[in-house]
């Protein structure tokens, strides 16, 4: 069993891009801006946002945090967008979701400026990608892209099944998958709520990729021998032998499951590093399209 470190993946990322950066600065050239703006006081949204602040100080990136009260209009939200949006200092931006409830998610995604979506999430961003056109991919699918080619794991003829349809991670997993070119030339078979017998389809699987968010979902009695399985679900788990209080659980039965796996990502450490890593790969490609303007 091979383990798919994200982790250490995702910091050989980070130098390559901070490698770029010294010689942008070098040349005298402006550096990538990334923008995140937070609505709330959302804990994990906190963490995730740090975060990314965090990796863009280690590659040489500006940052710019929003930070909006939980009682912000979508009026207020809005505005804020269209003022990064015609900012020419910032590159790209990130609106970190979930939005409190007055606030709808679809319009906000709608009103960022596609050249600046560095999430990936605007509907023409999404229809380039799913028309195999150069664009933002989304900062997760990404990644897991990123992972499998950096290891070798082949995909071309092979049985993708992924679990869960989000528009974040399912949906273009299953048409990325499925794109000419590697990672991808699989055929995939894509699993929800409503599928029946989901162990049956599993079993069948070459590759597994999980995003469903259900704490040790995927047992190995699911899997088959040599099955490459990429665990993309993060749930927080009450833990009081836990300093924290509570644990970070993927959906995979990791103890059972990598007994099986020939290649399989672990949770913490797995997916969710390269997440941050492909939205500073995006900022940068956002940073090169803008220069070429």
């Amino acid at each position: 069993m091979q383990l798919l470190d994200g982790k250490k993946t995702s910091e050989d990322i980070k130098q390559e891009i901070k490698a770029e950066v010294d010689g942008m600065k070098a040349r005298g050239e402006k550096v990538p801006h990334l923008a995140a703006v937070l609505v709330g006081n959302d804990g994990a949204s906190l963490t995730y946002v740090g975060s990314k602040v965090r990796a863009c100080e280690q590659v040489g990136f500006e940052s710019t945090l929003i930070k909006m009260p939980s009682t912000t209009s979508e009026t207020e939200l809005l505005k804020k967008i269209e003022q990064l949006n015609q900012d020419d200092h910032i590159d790209g931006f990130i609106v970190q979701l979930p939005l409190p409830e007055q606030i709808d998610t679809q319009k906000v995604i709608m009103a960022i400026d596609p050249s600046k979506d560095v999430d990936g999430f605007h509907p023409e961003n999404f229809g380039k990608m799913a028309l195999d056109m150069s664009t933002f991919i989304p900062a997760t699918p990404f990644g897991i892209l990123e992972l499998l080619e950096r290891y070798g794991v082949e995909t071309k003829g092979k049985h993708t099944v992924v679990i869960g349809r989000s528009h974040i991670v399912g949906r273009p997993m299953s048409i990325l998958m499925g794109r000419k070119g590697f990672p991808g030339n699989s055929t995939v078979t894509l699993t929800h709520s409503y599928t029946k017998n989901i162990a049956q389809i599993t079993t069948q699987a070459d590759i597994i990729i999980t995003a469903l968010g259900v704490p040790n979902y995927l047992k190995a009695e699911m899997v088959k021998d040599d099955a490459v399985v990429i665990d993309v679900g993060i749930t927080r788990v009450e833990d009081l032998t836990s300093e924290k209080g509570y644990r970070i659980t993927g959906d995979v039965d990791f103890e059972h499951v990598s007994k099986k796996a020939s290649h399989i990502t672990p949770v913490p450490g797995g997916v969710g590093p390269m997440t941050i890593a492909m939205l500073l790969k995006n900022t940068l490609l956002a940073r090169e399209q803008r220069r070429r303007l």
